[in-house]
This record gives C-alpha cells, sequence and structure tokens, in this order.
C-alpha cells in the first residue's frame, strides 16, 4: 500500500478505487460494443474499392472492448489492485454540491431558456455557496444577465436559447 492509499483511508471511509476503474471499464466496454455494432451496421468488413465505412470504427471499438476488459479484469481480480479510498463521502458531496445543480441548469435551460436559468443559477450559488446576502445575489443575476441579453441579442445579432416556455418572449426578441 502506498502512501497516497494511505492518506486517503486516513481520511474516511468512502468509495474504493477498484470500484471506480471496474464501473469505468464497463462504461467504456458499452461504448465499444455500440461502436462495434454501428460500424458492423455500416459495413466493417474489405470491399472490392477498398474498406468499408465501419471498417476502421469497427476496429476503434474491438480496441476500446479488449482495452476495457483488461481494465476490468485488473480492478476486480489483479494482484495490485488498489483497495485506496478514491473519494471520501465529504468529497464526494462537495463534487455533488457543484455538480447536481449545474444538471439542473441545463436541463433548465431547454425549457425557460439561457438568461433566466442563469440569473436563477447565479443567484442561488451566491446565495448557497457564496453565502451573499440574497438581495445582492439576485441584483448581481439580474444585472450580469441583462448585460448578456443587450450583448448577444441587441448588438451581435446572435440569439441565444430560448426554451420551450420562451418566458421573454414580450422583449421582441
Amino acid at each position: 500500500m502506498d502512501s497516497q492509499d494511505q492518506a486517503s483511508e486516513a481520511e474516511g471511509h468512502g468509495v474504493p478505487t477498484f470500484a471506480i476503474e471496474a464501473v469505468m471499464a464497463l462504461l467504456v466496454l458499452a461504448l465499444g460494443l455500440v461502436i462495434v455494432v454501428a460500424s458492423h451496421k455500416l459495413g466493417a468488413g474489405w470491399t472490392s474499392d477498398g474498406p468499408g465505412a465501419g471498417y476502421f470504427p469497427f476496429y476503434v471499438g474491438l480496441i476500446l472492448c479488449i482495452s476495457a476488459l483488461g481494465v476490468l479484469y485488473q480492478s476486480l481480480l489483479g494482484k495490485n489492485r488498489s483497495h485506496g479510498i478514491f473519494v471520501t463521502g465529504e468529497q464526494l458531496r462537495r463534487v455533488l454540491v457543484v455538480f447536481v445543480p449545474a444538471v439542473i441548469y441545463v436541463l433548465a435551460v431547454q425549457f425557460v431558456g439561457i438568461y433566466i436559468a442563469s440569473a436563477v443559477y447565479i443567484a442561488l450559488f451566491m446565495v448557497r455557496l457564496g453565502k451573499i446576502s440574497v438581495i445582492k445575489s439576485v441584483v448581481t443575476a439580474v444585472l450580469i444577465n441583462a448585460a448578456f441579453f443587450l450583448m448577444f441579442e441587441v448588438w451581435f445579432k446572435v440569439p441565444l436559447a430560448k426554451g420551450t416556455l420562451d418566458l421573454l418572449s414580450f422583449l421582441g426578441y
């Protein structure tokens, strides 16, 4: 066990490194299988005028599958698999505090548009993580998005995503 593993275990309990490696190997294996199947449908063989459309992607997918199986074997059955903690519960919580709102923001852009979703996202982050007052956060979020609206929609004539609800349609853009 190396010093990094010992340091990780000293921080507390969490997800072991070999489990993360196994999950990533399974994801790469799934990606490789999708590539192999799709390229086989395109024609992965050799035709009279050269390689088929799926020839090279087929072998790239095959290499991904073989590599993923090797990593999966090493992570689950290898002698030197790492039992160290990849991420502790506290570290995972900190990542999720940022990651989950970011995913919600991306989904919200589809419905309410980028300006409203960005204003809410900025304001909530300032209040929640920055511990800044609600008034300052809301004013800052609205001013930033108003500046972006003026810059993209009015001056550069570049329309950004308005969302399916198009709540800013009363502005005429």
